[in-house]
């Protein structure tokens, strides 16, 4: 069995990590948002842009799409936006992981391969922590797989790629939920700060709150 995760929600704290950086750069321009502010306006486009996105779209693109609309709601100059794009590009490297993931991984890939779900694109997907501690084969991004979440494509694509081998996927946030039960796929919820179920989409098998549940919650699946 193969079991993927969400980068960005269940194994990654990119709010904090992006409103690290966000609140420096804020803070050298005098400008009134925190780092939080500026973050949770920037992935709101984001999530916006990519309901409707389609490879060859690049991640890279959305991003910069979304940070420009963020900007040009805050009246910023839009000199900026490709500068700042990718100076969080870069610091992604530098995003922390959730604190119980390195272990609650590892205890999931003693009896498992293990891999990346997730919207981006490769080369960011190589860039961050939680590559360290997956397959590298089994890194599956929008750009290898040619869809974005939510649409359920993605996570048919995904469990196509590594058929016959049953995925079971990790997810945090309500529309990865969403988008994985509703291709069908085996699917536990791991519980993040700020990410909350779709009470109108269907309800997650499993759920825990700690990582360190997941190889228990995954073998009774």
């Amino acid at each position: 069995m193969i079991v993927t995760f969400d980068l960005f929600s269940a194994l990654t704290d990119s709010r904090s990590g992006a409103a690290l950086v966000l609140g420096g750069l804020a803070a050298e321009r005098g400008w009134p948002q925190s780092g939080e502010e500026l973050y949770d306006r920037w992935d709101g486009h984001n999530k916006a842009l990519q309901r409707t996105a389609r490879p060859p779209l690049t991640f890279h693109d959305l991003s910069r799409e979304a940070l420009a609309r963020a900007w040009d709601e805050l009246g910023v100059d839009a000199s900026y936006v490709d500068g700042d794009l990718a100076t969080l590009e870069e610091s992604v490297a530098e995003w922390p992981l959730w604190r119980d993931v390195a272990a609650g991984v590892a205890a999931v890939a003693r009896d498992h391969r293990v891999g990346l779900l997730s919207n981006v694109d490769d080369a960011l997907a190589r860039r961050t922590r939680a590559h360290a501690l997956v397959d590298p084969g089994l890194v599956l991004t929008s750009q290898r797989l040619g869809a974005y979440k939510p649409s359920p494509e993605l996570y048919a694509a995904a469990a196509a790629t590594v058929a016959p081998e049953r995925l079971v996927h990790v997810a945090a946030s309500a529309r990865d939920v969403r988008g994985a039960l509703e291709a069908g796929l085996a699917t536990v919820r791991l519980a993040r700060p700020g990410h909350v179920v779709d009470d109108a989409g269907p309800r997650p098998p499993v759920e825990v709150t700690d990582a360190a549940a997941l190889a228990e919650a995954v073998a009774a699946l």
